[in-house]
C-alpha cells in the first residue's frame, strides 16, 4: 500500500511540476499548479476507482473509446461543408468529440465481460435453443410407456428411432412365436401413436454403422454422434452407455421413483400368488408390479395374508419387498373360517 501512495506522490508532482513549467495561465504560478493538482487528483481518484475493476472491462472501454473517437472524426470529416466560424457549428464538433467517445467508454465497460473467450464464441453460435434428441431403444418402445410419458409431456426433444430399430420391431413383428409376434406389433403401434400425437417430434434416422453388428453398441454410437441420450429399459445398455459417458433415461427407474415409499416395520394385505425361490417361500405382487417375498408362507398359496415389511431392495431391474406374515396361527384360523362359510353356503338356485 505504501508503494501505491509513492507512486501516486510522484505522479502529482510531475503533473503539477509540468503545469507550472508550460503555464496556460500566463503569469499566474499558482493558478497553473492549482490546475495541475486538480487534474492529478482526477486521474488519481479515477485510478483508484479502477483498480478492482476486471481486465475484461478495460479492455471493453479502451475499445469502446477508439470506436467512439473514430465514430466522432468520420461525423466531423463528414461536416465539412459547415460554416466553421459559425458557433453553432464549433459546439456541435465539440459535442460529437466529448460524448461520443464517452459513450464507448461507458457502453464498453459495461459490455466488456464478452470479450472473454466463452462468451465471445456464443456470439458466432445460432441463438436458437438447442434441440435435444432422445433415441429410443427397441425394448422401451415394445414396453409402451413411454408413450404415456410423452403424452403427459415429460419427455421432450426430439424422439429418434434408428431404422436398425424398426428392423428389429419388424422382425419380432414377423415371428412366429405368437407372444414374440404380439410384442412385435405392440412396438410399432405404438410408434404410430406417438406420431399421431400433436407436437411430439418422432424422427426415423437412416444412420447406421456397418461396421458395429450388435445393436445396443449401435444405439450408443447414434447417442454420442447426436449428444443425445438413450432411453430404454435394458439393464446392460444401461451400465454400457453409462460406461462410455451417455445419458440414459430408464423407464424402470422412473416407474420405480414414482411408486410408494414403503418402510420396514409397515403392514400390508397381499395375494400369495406361488411358490418361492427358497424354501417355505410364498411370491405375492403389488398392483404396480413389486414382487412381494413372504417367508414361511407356502401353505398360503392362493389366500390373502397381511404381512409385516422387514426389508426393501432397491435394483435397477426393480424393487422387492421382503415381509413375514403378521401371525401365521390366526391367519389359518381365519383361512378355515372362510372355507367353512363357503362349504355352508346355500347352493344359488339355477
Amino acid at each position: 500500500m505504501s508503494g501505491y501512495l509513492i507512486v501516486r506522490a510522484v505522479f502529482g508532482i510531475l503533473v503539477v511540476y509540468t503545469a507550472i513549467a508550460i503555464g496556460p495561465f500566463d503569469g499566474q504560478p499558482w493558478l497553473n499548479a492549482g490546475l495541475g493538482a486538480t487534474v492529478a487528483a482526477v486521474f488519481i481518484l479515477t485510478e483508484s476507482h479502477l483498480h478492482d475493476a476486471a481486465v475484461t472491462s478495460l479492455l471493453g472501454g479502451l475499445l469502446g473509446l477508439g470506436v467512439g473517437l473514430a465514430i466522432a472524426r468520420t461525423v466531423g470529416t463528414a461536416l465539412f461543408w459547415a460554416d466553421l466560424d459559425s458557433p453553432g457549428v464549433r459546439f456541435l464538433h465539440g459535442v460529437i468529440v466529448i460524448v461520443l467517445p464517452y459513450l464507448g467508454v461507458v457502453l464498453g465497460a459495461r459490455k466488456g465481460e464478452w470479450l472473454e473467450p466463452a462468451k465471445f464464441a456464443t456470439l458466432f453460435r445460432d441463438a436458437r435453443v438447442e434441440k435435444r434428441y432422445r433415441v429410443l431403444d427397441t425394448s422401451v418402445v415394445i414396453d409402451g410407456r413411454v408413450a404415456d410419458i410423452v403424452e403427459a409431456g415429460f419427455l421432450d426433444g426430439a424422439l429418434v428411432v434408428p431404422q436398425f430399430v424398426l428392423q428389429e420391431l419388424q422382425h419380432v413383428a414377423d415371428s412366429p412365436d405368437p407372444l414374440r409376434r404380439n410384442r412385435g406389433r405392440r412396438g410399432l403401434d405404438v410408434l404410430h401413436r406417438m406420431q399421431k400425437m400433436a407436437g411430439v417430434d418422432i424422427q426415423i434416422s437412416d444412420v447406421d454403422f456397418p461396421d458395429i453388428r450388435d445393436v445396443d453398441m449401435k444405439l450408443i454410437a447414434v447417442a454420442q454422434s447426436l449428444l443425445g441420450q438413450i432411453v430404454t429399459n435394458d439393464v446392460n445398455l444401461n451400465k454400457v452407455a453409462r460406461l462410455r459417458g451417455i445419458d440414459v433415461l430408464n423407464i424402470n427407474e422412473l416407474a420405480n421413483a414414482l411408486k410408494p415409499a414403503v418402510l420396514p416395520g409397515e403392514q400390508m394385505a397381499v395375494f400369495v400368488l406361488k411358490e418361492g425361490k427358497e424354501h417355505n417361500q410364498g411370491v405375492a405382487y403389488l398392483d404396480d408390479g413389486t414382487m412381494v417375498v413372504v417367508d414361511n408362507a407356502r401353505s398360503r398359496i392362493g389366500r390373502n395374508i397381511d404381512i409385516i415389511v422387514t426389508s426393501v431392495l432397491q435394483t435397477t431391474a426393480g424393487r422387492m419387498i421382503f415381509g413375514r406374515q403378521v401371525d401365521p396361527l390366526a391367519a389359518d384360523a381365519r383361512a378355515d373360517r372362510d372355507d367353512q362359510s363357503r362349504r355352508n353356503r346355500p347352493a344359488t338356485p339355477a
